[in-house]
């Protein structure tokens, strides 16, 4: 209510005094008062709190109110919720959803609130939807003496009554900020990256630096379509960290209309900065031209970048495209009918299999199931797995009525690249078709050759 409360520490049991009115402030003029910071938080004087809290615990309903800024008549966030969990309401709205989702939940310890929270500071455990990781954020408690966040309520209470038990009541609180991010400059352009950026099952901005030279091979495959037609549209399937994308953008400009995809809400939000990061104009939906964001700091803008969220297999099959790369974590198999579906006639589809345990004969099962192929492990095993990858192209594109004319096939020690050029027909179809053979290998004599056409085998 406006009311500036002032605390007294008393040195033998650390308890806090809160007076219920401003007269015992104005008798107590001798003691420290606290301090606001410019976002409306207390700074407590006391050593027994912390002295930059998380937003998630307050003292008053008021304080919590004075976070979202319910004075104004124009719809406002939640600052404890993501806009995809609850988005932006009306004061009257948002000030009975923080009383009764927030503060009626929250667990009190001396005089503070710790209340619900469900910003992205707790991530749950990653599911594999696909051969896409998606983290699902959960709600959680900002410990007030120490810097754990703990999910349910009643072990909140466990877990504050276990620091009382150990007479820990001094502040071990580290504020929960944003994730740090780290500056990533590769061939001219900047990404944001998350610091466990190199672990794609734990991190939504997967960036992979041995993966230059991939990165390098398949800009020179859209430079040369490029230079055939103008301009060409070119999909990023997997965006993570749209470094791709904001490449091809960059480098090509007006040459190309860049999609960036990723079906990950975290990773969306990335790619976006990044564009910004690059002063590119982000399209952030095809139906709504007028809501383009722009940010150029003055500067002119070099390129405009549509990202989107959706499953890969959706956006290739709604739309075409000349230009398709695709790089899942692990194989590309799942996502092959779909690219070849919409792809324009002389287009260009590119595919990074990362799945190298199979395609190098490790795992023989999996190869089985993905590829249909029964492998052995050769002196050979890395043009194997080209050909292997490249027969699975071509019968998905014969599936499709489209033949295929491989331009660039590269096996490397961690992943394996395939750029094919499409060509449309069912007479090209076929022709692709009829060069995919069974190799027959002696593990004797280290004799091999391919099947001939026919049944019989000599």
């Amino acid at each position: 209510d406006g009311v500036v409360v002032s605390e007294k520490v008393k040195s033998s049991n650390l308890d806090v005094k809160i007076p219920e009115s401003g007269l015992e402030t104005e008798e107590k003029g001798t003691e420290e008062e606290p301090t606001r910071r410019s976002d409306g938080n207390i700074l407590d004087v006391s050593l027994d709190y912390p002295r930059d809290k998380h937003i998630s615990i307050q003292r008053h309903l008021s304080d919590l109110e004075k976070l979202a800024d319910l004075r104004e008549d124009k719809k406002k966030p939640c600052p404890l919720c993501p806009e995809e969990k609850f988005k932006a309401c009306y004061s009257h709205k948002l000030r009975r959803h923080l009383q009764n989702l927030h503060w009626k939940v929250s667990v009190e310890f001396k005089g503070y609130r710790m209340c619900i929270c469900h910003l992205p500071c707790h991530p749950g455990k990653p599911n594999l939807v696909g051969d896409q990781t998606v983290s699902k954020v959960g709600a959680h408690y900002h410990c007030i003496i120490c810097s754990a966040t703990i999910t349910r309520r009643t072990d909140m209470i466990g877990h504050i009554n276990r620091h009382v038990n150990k007479g820990e009541t001094e502040s071990r609180f580290i504020t929960v900020r944003a994730p740090p991010t780290e500056v990533i400059k590769e061939s001219a352009t900047d990404v944001q990256v998350l610091p466990n950026h190199s672990t794609p099952q734990k991190t939504d901005s997967y960036f992979n630096p041995k993966m230059k030279l991939n990165r390098q091979l398949i800009f020179c495959a859209l430079a040369v379509l490029a230079e055939e037609r103008k301009p060409i549209e070119c999909l990023d399937a997997f965006g993570a960290t749209g470094i791709m994308g904001l490449q091809w953008a960059k480098h090509l400009r007006n040459s190309v209309k860049v999609t960036i995809n990723d079906c990950n809400e975290n990773s969306v939000t990335i790619i976006k900065e990044n564009c910004h990061l690059n002063k590119m104009k982000v399209k952030l939906n095809i139906k709504e031209e007028g809501n383009d964001e722009t940010v150029g700091d003055g500067e002119e803008n070099t390129g405009t970048i549509e990202v989107t969220k959706m499953d890969a297999n959706i956006i290739m099959h709604l739309r075409s495209f000349d230009f398709i790369h695709l790089d899942p974590f692990g194989t590309s198999v799942n996502y092959l009918d779909s690219a070849f579906r919409n792809v324009r006639n002389l287009g260009i589809v590119s595919l990074t299999s990362t799945d190298i345990s199979s395609l190098y004969a490790k795992a023989q099962h999996v190869a089985l199931r993905h590829y249909g192929c029964n492998i052995v492990r050769t002196e050979y095993y890395k043009e194997l797995a080209a050909r292997i990858v490249i027969a699975a192209v071509t019968r998905a594109a014969a599936r499709c009525n489209k033949g295929i004319e491989v331009l660039l096939a590269v096996s490397l020690e961690h992943f394996v690249l395939v750029v094919v050029r499409v060509l449309r027909g069912p007479s090209t179809a076929d022709a692709s078709a009829k060069k995919i053979r069974y190799l027959l290998h002696c593990q004797w004599c280290e004799e091999r050759i391919f099947q001939k056409e026919g049944n019989m085998v000599e």
